[in-house]
């Protein structure tokens, strides 16, 4: 007998790999070059592409690419009713009224300047420099004229210059017995210059003989005149340039001079130089 066999299935053949990677490399090519051409297609710019995109946020807010800015304003300028259509507007208006409630100043106003900075100040610092040299130069000008004078005066010292006396007076004085006074019994001098003769009164004193002493009140000794002789009419005799004696007041004091020769106080006399 036979025995029997059972049927057997065909057995499925394996695909060829060389068939199926040309197949999968075709896809892959396909593919990766579509995707190529969709990432190098700019998309355009509508008012879909900015509601979707928030275009208008993004872009006031700074956020926005160059490029997307670029276009974005390049399509505002073509299609001006879309500001109006977003709020533009009402937006900038709600800005303003945040910077005015803040109290910041608007974007085109200037910057408040610094104090110096103000042209007010520039101008008052010119005019008190302006100030400052006339009145430097007023004071330098005085201060010259002052230096002259001064240096005039004290020529003037130094040389002591005598002018000549055009006239001769004689005046009488009689001196006080009782002391001296800051008082002049006279006053000599002025201009023109003049030769005074003084004739002092001395017949009530008992010396014949003199010395007289002369100071300048206040300052100083000027002369000391020895064994100065009264005249046989009791006066003694002094005669003196009334130029030679600076302005001031001399007091003369008399001292009548024993037979030793022994100083002794006797009479005084005040007289005052003007020039």
């Amino acid at each position: 007998m036979k025995e029997a066999t059972a049927p057997t299935e065909p057995q499925p053949q394996a695909e060829s790999p060389a068939t199926e990677r040309p197949t999968e490399q075709a896809a892959g090519t396909s593919s990766t070059g579509a995707a190529g051409v969709v990432a190098a297609i700019t998309p355009l710019m509508d008012r879909d592409f900015i509601a979707r995109n928030q275009i208008v946020e993004r872009y006031l807010s700074g956020k926005l690419p160059i490029k997307g800015a670029t276009d974005f304003e390049r399509f505002c300028h073509a299609e001006p009713d879309l500001l109006d259509e977003i709020g533009l507007p009402e937006r900038v208006n709600a800005g303003l009224r945040l910077l005015e409630a803040s109290g910041k100043p608007e974007p085109w106003q200037q910057a408040p300047k610094k104090f110096w900075e103000k042209p007010q100040l520039l101008i008052g610092l010119a005019a008190a420099v302006l100030l400052l040299a006339v009145t430097l130069a007023v004071v330098g000008s005085a201060s010259a004229d002052k230096t002259r004078s001064i240096t005039k005066l004290k020529a003037a010292i130094a040389e002591q210059p005598l002018e000549p006396a055009a006239t001769t007076r004689t005046i009488r004085l009689v001196p006080s017995r009782t002391g001296s006074s800051n008082t002049p019994a006279i006053t000599l001098g002025g201009t023109p210059a003049e030769l005074d003769e003084l004739h002092i009164d001395m017949t009530r004193s008992p010396y014949r003989a003199f010395r007289v002493t002369i100071d300048r009140v206040d300052q100083g000794r000027v002369a000391i005149l020895h064994n100065i002789m009264k005249d046989s009419n009791g006066q003694l005799h002094l005669a003196l340039n009334s130029s030679a004696l600076g302005p001031g007041i001399y007091q003369f004091t008399i001292d009548g001079l024993t037979w030793r020769g022994d100083p002794e106080p006797d009479a005084w006399i005040t007289i005052g130089i003007e020039h």
